[in-house]
Protein backbone atom coordinates (compact mmCIF):
# COMPACT_ATOMS: atom_id res chain seq x y z
CA UNK A 1 0.00 0.00 0.00
CA UNK A 2 1.53 3.11 -1.29
CA UNK A 3 1.42 6.40 0.57
CA UNK A 4 -1.49 8.25 -1.24
CA UNK A 5 -3.66 4.88 -0.54
CA UNK A 6 -2.45 4.91 3.49
CA UNK A 7 -3.27 9.18 3.53
CA UNK A 8 -6.94 7.81 1.60
CA UNK A 9 -7.68 5.51 3.72
CA UNK A 10 -10.62 2.71 3.54
CA UNK A 11 -13.17 2.99 5.77
CA UNK A 12 -12.08 -0.30 7.16
CA UNK A 13 -9.04 1.00 7.70
CA UNK A 14 -10.41 4.50 9.47
CA UNK A 15 -12.79 2.53 11.74
CA UNK A 16 -9.78 -0.17 12.85
CA UNK A 17 -7.46 3.41 13.30
CA UNK A 18 -10.44 4.91 15.72
CA UNK A 19 -11.11 2.14 17.35
CA UNK A 20 -7.47 2.05 18.27
CA UNK A 21 -6.99 5.62 19.24
CA UNK A 22 -9.84 5.10 21.64
CA UNK A 23 -8.73 2.00 23.59
CA UNK A 24 -5.48 3.71 24.03
CA UNK A 25 -7.26 6.82 25.26
CA UNK A 26 -9.78 4.90 27.21
CA UNK A 27 -6.71 2.64 28.49
CA UNK A 28 -4.86 5.82 29.42
CA UNK A 29 -7.82 7.25 31.09
CA UNK A 30 -7.79 4.25 33.14
CA UNK A 31 -4.16 4.53 34.39
CA UNK A 32 -4.73 7.79 35.32
CA UNK A 33 -7.53 7.23 37.05
CA UNK A 34 -5.90 4.59 39.02
CA UNK A 35 -2.76 6.71 39.74
CA UNK A 36 -5.37 9.65 40.62
CA UNK A 37 -7.17 7.39 42.87
CA UNK A 38 -3.97 6.68 44.79
CA UNK A 39 -2.85 9.83 44.80
CA UNK A 40 -5.79 11.26 46.19
CA UNK A 41 -5.56 8.52 48.47
CA UNK A 42 -2.61 9.11 49.99
CA UNK A 43 -3.56 13.35 49.65
CA UNK A 44 -6.27 11.85 51.64
CA UNK A 45 -4.93 10.40 54.55
CA UNK A 46 -1.91 13.23 54.62
CA UNK A 47 -5.25 15.75 54.84
CA UNK A 48 -6.66 13.66 57.98
CA UNK A 49 -2.89 13.30 59.79
CA UNK A 50 -2.42 17.02 59.15
CA UNK A 51 -6.06 17.92 60.27
CA UNK A 52 -5.42 15.45 63.25
CA UNK A 53 -2.29 17.53 64.31
CA UNK A 54 -3.44 21.10 63.12
CA UNK A 55 -6.74 20.10 66.03
CA UNK A 56 -4.27 18.91 68.26
CA UNK A 57 -3.25 21.30 71.50
CA UNK A 58 -0.05 22.76 70.93
CA UNK A 59 1.51 26.26 71.60
CA UNK A 60 4.14 26.15 68.78
CA UNK A 61 2.54 28.87 65.96
CA UNK A 62 5.61 27.71 63.53
CA UNK A 63 4.58 24.19 63.22
CA UNK A 64 1.07 25.40 63.08
CA UNK A 65 1.86 27.39 60.21
CA UNK A 66 3.89 24.90 58.44
CA UNK A 67 1.12 22.55 59.09
CA UNK A 68 -1.45 25.22 56.90
CA UNK A 69 1.20 25.69 54.74
CA UNK A 70 1.77 21.57 53.91
CA UNK A 71 -2.32 21.70 53.68
CA UNK A 72 -2.62 24.54 51.26
CA UNK A 73 -0.29 22.25 49.02
CA UNK A 74 -1.84 19.45 49.33
CA UNK A 75 -5.02 20.82 48.36
CA UNK A 76 -3.26 22.82 45.35
CA UNK A 77 -1.84 19.46 44.11
CA UNK A 78 -5.41 17.74 44.42
CA UNK A 79 -7.10 20.70 42.36
CA UNK A 80 -4.44 20.15 39.54
CA UNK A 81 -4.88 16.35 39.48
CA UNK A 82 -8.78 17.06 39.01
CA UNK A 83 -8.42 19.76 36.17
CA UNK A 84 -5.94 16.79 34.40
CA UNK A 85 -8.84 14.16 35.14
CA UNK A 86 -11.53 16.74 33.71
CA UNK A 87 -9.57 17.42 30.25
CA UNK A 88 -8.61 13.80 29.94
CA UNK A 89 -12.35 12.79 30.66
CA UNK A 90 -12.80 15.64 27.98
CA UNK A 91 -11.23 14.48 25.38
CA UNK A 92 -12.50 11.24 25.66
CA UNK A 93 -16.15 12.10 25.57
CA UNK A 94 -15.03 14.14 22.30
CA UNK A 95 -13.04 11.16 20.27
CA UNK A 96 -15.93 9.17 21.60
CA UNK A 97 -18.66 10.87 19.43
CA UNK A 98 -16.00 10.98 16.90
CA UNK A 99 -16.08 7.62 16.89
CA UNK A 100 -20.15 6.97 16.93
CA UNK A 101 -20.26 9.67 13.88
CA UNK A 102 -17.98 6.80 11.71
CA UNK A 103 -19.61 4.61 9.76
CA UNK A 104 -19.67 0.88 10.71
CA UNK A 105 -19.21 -2.02 8.97
CA UNK A 106 -22.79 -2.85 8.16
CA UNK A 107 -24.02 0.93 7.99
CA UNK A 108 -21.01 1.12 5.25
CA UNK A 109 -21.98 -2.31 3.82
CA UNK A 110 -25.51 -0.73 3.23
CA UNK A 111 -24.37 2.22 1.35
CA UNK A 112 -22.63 0.13 -0.80
CA UNK A 113 -25.46 -1.71 -1.88
CA UNK A 114 -28.04 0.93 -2.05
CA UNK A 115 -25.79 3.10 -4.28
CA UNK A 116 -24.70 0.10 -6.44
CA UNK A 117 -28.92 0.01 -6.78
CA UNK A 118 -29.40 3.33 -7.30
CA UNK A 119 -26.70 3.72 -10.07
CA UNK A 120 -28.32 0.57 -12.03
CA UNK A 121 -31.44 2.75 -11.70
CA UNK A 122 -29.66 5.58 -13.31
CA UNK A 123 -28.13 3.87 -15.67
CA UNK A 124 -31.45 2.01 -16.68
CA UNK A 125 -32.71 5.63 -16.97
CA UNK A 126 -30.08 6.87 -18.88
CA UNK A 127 -30.55 4.09 -21.35
CA UNK A 128 -33.98 4.58 -21.77
CA UNK A 129 -33.35 8.41 -22.69
CA UNK A 130 -31.04 7.92 -25.08
CA UNK A 131 -33.14 5.32 -26.95
CA UNK A 132 -36.31 8.20 -26.66
CA UNK A 133 -34.09 10.68 -27.84
CA UNK A 134 -32.79 8.29 -30.62
CA UNK A 135 -37.03 7.44 -31.25
CA UNK A 136 -37.26 11.30 -31.50
CA UNK A 137 -34.57 12.24 -33.76
CA UNK A 138 -35.62 9.41 -36.27
CA UNK A 139 -39.19 10.40 -36.19
CA UNK A 140 -38.29 13.68 -36.92
CA UNK A 141 -36.07 12.65 -39.97
CA UNK A 142 -38.79 10.84 -41.35
CA UNK A 143 -41.41 13.77 -40.66
CA UNK A 144 -39.03 16.04 -42.64
CA UNK A 145 -38.54 13.87 -45.37
CA UNK A 146 -42.22 13.19 -45.79
CA UNK A 147 -42.89 16.67 -45.80
CA UNK A 148 -40.16 17.55 -48.73
CA UNK A 149 -41.74 14.28 -50.68
CA UNK A 150 -45.42 15.91 -49.74
CA UNK A 151 -44.17 19.57 -51.32
CA UNK A 152 -42.66 17.83 -54.14
CA UNK A 153 -45.34 16.16 -55.08
CA UNK A 154 -47.89 18.83 -55.24
CA UNK A 155 -45.59 21.11 -56.84
CA UNK A 156 -45.61 18.58 -59.95
CA UNK A 157 -49.00 18.43 -59.59
CA UNK A 158 -49.74 21.57 -60.11
CA UNK A 159 -46.79 22.25 -62.71
CA UNK A 160 -47.85 18.59 -64.56
CA UNK A 161 -50.26 19.82 -66.85
CA UNK A 162 -48.26 23.01 -67.74
CA UNK A 163 -45.20 21.05 -68.30
CA UNK A 164 -46.75 18.38 -71.09
CA UNK A 165 -48.49 21.00 -72.92
CA UNK A 166 -44.89 22.02 -74.66
CA UNK A 167 -41.69 20.20 -75.94
CA UNK A 168 -40.00 22.53 -73.75
CA UNK A 169 -41.93 22.08 -70.83
CA UNK A 170 -41.56 18.60 -70.53
CA UNK A 171 -37.85 18.69 -71.17
CA UNK A 172 -37.54 20.57 -67.86
CA UNK A 173 -40.06 18.33 -66.25
CA UNK A 174 -38.31 15.72 -67.48
CA UNK A 175 -34.89 16.95 -66.15
CA UNK A 176 -36.79 17.83 -62.81
CA UNK A 177 -37.51 14.49 -62.54
CA UNK A 178 -33.68 13.00 -62.66
CA UNK A 179 -32.45 15.62 -60.79
CA UNK A 180 -35.11 14.52 -57.79
CA UNK A 181 -34.72 10.97 -58.06
CA UNK A 182 -30.36 11.58 -58.02
CA UNK A 183 -31.08 13.60 -54.93
CA UNK A 184 -33.22 10.70 -54.06
CA UNK A 185 -30.52 8.07 -54.71
CA UNK A 186 -27.99 10.38 -52.75
CA UNK A 187 -30.05 10.36 -49.82
CA UNK A 188 -31.11 6.48 -50.32
CA UNK A 189 -26.79 5.85 -50.41
CA UNK A 190 -26.54 8.15 -47.20
CA UNK A 191 -28.99 6.16 -45.31
CA UNK A 192 -27.84 3.15 -46.24
CA UNK A 193 -24.04 3.72 -44.84
CA UNK A 194 -25.46 4.83 -41.66
CA UNK A 195 -27.67 1.48 -41.34
CA UNK A 196 -24.06 -0.15 -42.48
CA UNK A 197 -22.60 1.99 -39.47
CA UNK A 198 -25.27 1.29 -37.18
CA UNK A 199 -24.99 -2.60 -38.09
CA UNK A 200 -21.37 -2.84 -36.89
CA UNK A 201 -22.09 -0.90 -34.09
CA UNK A 202 -24.67 -3.75 -33.02
CA UNK A 203 -22.61 -6.36 -34.29
CA UNK A 204 -19.37 -5.32 -31.78
CA UNK A 205 -22.07 -4.93 -28.94
CA UNK A 206 -23.56 -8.80 -29.76
CA UNK A 207 -19.64 -9.84 -29.92
CA UNK A 208 -18.64 -8.19 -26.75
CA UNK A 209 -22.13 -9.86 -25.18
CA UNK A 210 -21.35 -13.53 -26.37
CA UNK A 211 -17.66 -12.94 -24.60
CA UNK A 212 -19.36 -11.36 -21.09
CA UNK A 213 -21.76 -14.39 -21.03
CA UNK A 214 -18.96 -16.48 -21.80
CA UNK A 215 -16.76 -14.91 -19.04
CA UNK A 216 -19.73 -15.31 -16.76
CA UNK A 217 -20.12 -19.10 -17.42
CA UNK A 218 -16.38 -19.07 -16.66
CA UNK A 219 -16.51 -17.70 -13.57
CA UNK A 220 -19.38 -19.51 -12.70
CA UNK A 221 -18.00 -23.06 -13.04
CA UNK A 222 -14.69 -21.69 -11.39
CA UNK A 223 -16.90 -20.07 -8.48
CA UNK A 224 -18.59 -23.46 -8.28
CA UNK A 225 -15.07 -25.16 -8.67
CA UNK A 226 -13.46 -22.69 -5.49
CA UNK A 227 -16.80 -23.63 -2.93
CA UNK A 228 -16.72 -27.19 -3.39
CA UNK A 229 -12.71 -27.18 -3.13
CA UNK A 230 -13.64 -24.81 0.33
CA UNK A 231 -16.17 -27.54 1.58
CA UNK A 232 -13.49 -30.74 1.21
CA UNK A 233 -11.00 -28.65 3.17
CA UNK A 234 -13.27 -27.60 5.71
CA UNK A 235 -14.13 -31.02 5.56
CA UNK A 236 -10.87 -32.28 6.04
CA UNK A 237 -10.26 -29.60 8.22
CA UNK A 238 -13.07 -31.30 10.59
CA UNK A 239 -11.76 -34.66 10.78
CA UNK A 240 -8.14 -33.67 11.46
CA UNK A 241 -9.31 -32.01 14.48
CA UNK A 242 -11.58 -34.62 15.66
CA UNK A 243 -8.85 -36.55 15.67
Amino acid sequence: MDKEEIEKGSPDLEISLKNHEILGLARQESDFQSQWDLEWSRLQVEVEELDKILHSPTDDDEFGDAIDSSFQDCNEKLGLRKTELSAKLRSVVQLKRELDEVLTQDELIQYEIRSSELDNQIQKKHRQTCKHYDTYNALMEIKALMLKEISLLNSISLQFQDAISSVDGRGKLIHSLEGILKGTQQKLEKVELTLQSEEKICDSIKEKCTTAISEQRQNSSLLKLLQEERARNERLRAQITRT
